[in-house]
């Protein structure tokens, strides 16, 4: 698996591959990524924040994240600079150094993508809610083909990042490397979500 260094963005949040990402952009060193990721037509990596704050002082991320590649510009009511982005492949980060203007840099080893399966009969009451909840969304999610429900990866990671779960837990669904695994610990965590 190909090892490279990547500049890091902690988020109280966990990204998926194929996600959608916004973010407001601020702080200099933000600045600086954004700039180099659109000028090398690069991504960088996104990880959960395990210890610290979004800003401030380097915050120490979760060492399996989710590549960003930036998919849009914009300026915010406020004048601040505001990015779209969606998730790609994931990675983990074996060493990490800060760089002087005090952005993370991880030395990060490539994931590689997950094997295309079908979601298994028993698991499909978790496709059933996820086409639920998408006719309810708008934006990235209002077109999506009728063949992604049926795949097993795509459906685990549009549920674990719509479901209302906590971060943690977030971050286990996204280290997990079987789709069918996954698939059958959100099956777990649905009936805290069913009406009593």
């Amino acid at each position: 698996m190909a090892s490279t260094e990547l500049p890091l963005f902690p988020l109280a949040t966990v990204l998926f591959p194929g996600g959608p990402l916004t973010l407001r952009i601020f702080e200099p060193r933000y600045l600086d990524l954004v700039r180099e990721s659109a000028r090398r037509d690069a991504p960088f990596g996104v990880c959960l924040i395990l210890e610290g704050e979004e800003v401030g002082a380097p915050a120490r991320p979760a060492t399996v994240g989710t590549l960003a590649r930036i998919t849009d510009f914009y300026t915010l009511p406020d004048g601040l600079l505001g990015i779209s982005a969606e998730g790609g492949g994931r990675f983990q980060v074996a060493s990490t150094r800060v760089r002087d203007n005090g952005l993370l840099l991880g030395q990060a080893r490539l994931w590689p993508d997950e094997p295309q399966l079908p979601v298994p009969p028993e698991h499909g009451l978790l496709a059933t809610i996820l086409e639920r909840l998408l006719e309810q969304l708008d934006g990235v999610y209002a077109q999506v083909e009728r063949a992604r429900l049926d795949d097993a990866s795509w459906v685990g990671f549009r549920l674990a990042e719509l479901l209302p779960l906590a971060q943690p837990e977030k971050q286990h669904l996204l280290e997990m490397t079987d789709p069918l695994q996954r698939l059958a610990q959100l099956a777990h965590y649905l009936p805290r979500f069913q009406r009593g």
